[in-house]
């Protein structure tokens, strides 16, 4: 987990452009290089790093002398690198797992380079031999990209948009900073002036499809083919196995978030066992943050002691929760309610992480309610063939919702997420299953998943089949969810004639609560005029939900009441 930061073509002084470049410091806070290219007095990069892999010759721009008209500054982890090193002979110049971009670019084109490797990435690459410049990045956003390109050509590049929407140009203010799209890359001429052109965005990966990079993952055949009940469930435990397994490459130590709902559990549990089978020689931490009490705390607890982990519990107190709320907007660059009430217990335990622990890599749960229609509402769908379009739709869009959540928290204080159930090789298998087979069966969501694991001794029963709970619940009580503690604390602070005239003052995705009111205040403050950042508010389907918690929701009252 890194910071990348480029301009093309500024008009303006570097010197205090590069001031934007330091609204990134904390998602490297190892070291900072601020570096010009050769040729272009007005190109340059910014990088701010964390050191996980190759801690001596790992500074960015990374450029080998092999290729010197190459320069790339990356964000993200390449899990295949040796393989791909190994298949194609390539003589690295370094440790670091990015260097294989380069080599695979000089070997193919980018359209090859992006879709061979294995991992999660926002990359710049600029061949200066060629005059281009690429962009690209990974197929679910895992790690993040904002790009501003004005209309004489003038681009900036960063890992959060906090780094551009302050720069300076001729023309404007650069106000048309926006997401790169994930699965994406952007090929762009680079003029003697500088300044760039768009010349193509090219789709190289769609979360269906079965990854190029297949032939160069370390479980190369699955030992059985066919949808019957026992392959696709030992299929499913392979593939899982091996998304953790790869994850493990790193220098610095690894931790794992615990929420005690079978997503980070199961992760916990394979993370540990994978960690003994190699050697790691030192116990996992794993964190569960929630007030006094609250299911979170008391699941986790269970599942720490089942697997052995050294777990660590950060209590949450209501007023912490509150005065978070504005750098956790800060921090998450949107508006949209559930992902703001999730984020704060997420940043305080990133926080905690960070000042009390050395754990540095971080494993969590996310992409799995996406993937496998945990959510509650999928109980609600029409049919089998709904629910599976529903999951793509969510896988689609992580990159603003829970992807981003789970970036922004962890980045914010130099941590390093890793998420093995938005592994390329084990989504695109499990989307490939019949869409019957992944529906929630006898009143239990992510059934498929649940009874893959069964056998294994992994988890306790209670644990494996313990009912969804929404990550901003779950860390309260469940007498009063956190979002009616949120809600109970901002109806004080928002005058009921500021919502009535809501739609006037924000027509664009208009706050219909005093909540959503109190955060798009918040945003505003700090985003001026960029909601469109936002496309709609996370909402569940197929139910008539004006709330996006689960404990809203009829399937969870009455599970709950039971």
């Amino acid at each position: 987990m890194c910071g990348i930061w480029a301009l093309f073509g500024s008009d303006e002084c570097l010197s205090v452009q590069c001031l934007s470049a330091m609204k990134i410091a904390h998602r490297g806070p190892d070291a900072f290089r601020f570096e010009n290219v050769n040729g272009f007095t007005n190109c340059c990069f910014g990088f701010h790093r964390l050191a996980v892999v190759d801690q001596l010759y790992g500074m960015q721009p990374i450029r080998v002398k092999k290729f010197p008209y190459l320069w790339l500054c990356y964000n993200g982890e390449i899990y295949n690198f040796k393989q791909l090193q190994k298949q194609f002979g390539f003589d690295f110049q370094t440790l670091v797992d990015g260097e294989v971009i380069l080599h695979l670019y000089n070997r193919g084109g980018i359209e090859q380079t992006a879709s061979m490797l294995d991992g999660v990435f926002a990359f710049i690459l600029l061949d200066t031999a060629n005059r281009k410049v690429f962009l690209a990045r990974d197929t679910y956003g895992v790690r993040p990209l904002f790009k501003v390109l004005t209309d004489d050509g003038f681009l900036g590049v960063c890992s959060e948009a906090k780094g551009l929407i302050n720069l300076k140009h001729s023309t404007s203010l650069c106000s048309k900073v926006e997401p790169f799209l994930p699965g994406h890359y952007e090929v762009l001429d680079l003029k003697p002036s500088g300044k760039v052109a768009s010349v193509e965005v090219v789709k190289f990966h769609s979360c269906k499809d079965e990854p190029l990079h297949v032939a160069c993952d370390t479980v190369e055949a699955l030992p059985s083919a066919g949808f019957d009940l026992e392959t696709v469930k030992n299929n499913i435990r392979i593939l899982f196995e091996n998304a953790v397994r790869k994850r493990l490459m790193a220098h610095r130590r690894i931790g794992c978030l615990l929420s005690g709902g079978l997503d980070s559990s199961l992760v916990a549990a394979v993370l540990l066992k994978l960690m003994k089978e190699i050697n790691i020689n030192y116990p996992l931490q794993t964190f569960a943050i929630g007030m006094e009490n609250s299911p979170d705390l008391l699941a986790a607890r269970k599942v720490a002691a089942h697997i052995g982990s050294e777990h660590h519990e950060v209590i949450l107190n209501t007023e912490e929760g509150i005065q978070a709320i504005e750098e956790v907007i800060f921090s998450l660059e949107t508006y949209d309610i559930t992902t703001i009430r999730a984020s704060i217990g997420m940043y305080l335990v990133s926080k905690y992480i960070r000042k009390k622990t050395d754990s540095v890599v971080i494993f969590s749960g996310e992409g799995s309610d996406e993937l496998t229609q945990g959510y509650i509402y999928f109980h609600k769908a029409p049919s089998p063939e709904e629910a599976a379009e529903e999951s793509e739709r969510l896988l689609k869009e992580l990159y603003l919702f829970d992807v981003l959540r789970a970036d922004r928290t962890t980045a914010a204080h130099g941590l390093e997420l890793r998420v093995p159930f938005l592994d390329h090789r084990f989504t695109s298998y499990y989307l490939s299953l019949p869409a019957e087979l992944r529906i929630p069966k006898n009143g239990i969501e992510k059934y498929l998943l649940r009874l893959s694991f069964e056998d294994s001794n992994l988890l306790p029963k209670e644990i494996l089949w313990r009912p969804k709970e929404a990550f901003s619940d779950g860390i309260a009580s469940v007498k009063k969810s956190w979002f009616s503690i949120l809600q109970d604390y901002i109806d004080q602070q928002v005058d009921d004639l500021l919502l009535e005239k809501a739609a006037e003052k924000y027509p664009f995705n208009p706050p219909k609560t005093k909540e959503s009111y109190y955060y798009r205040q918040i945003f505003e403050k700090h985003y001026s005029g960029r909601s469109s950042w936002l496309p709609h508010y996370w909402m569940p389907r197929w139910v008539k939900a004006t709330d996006p918690s689960a404990r809203t929701l009829k399937h969870y009252k009455s599970a709950t009441q039971e």
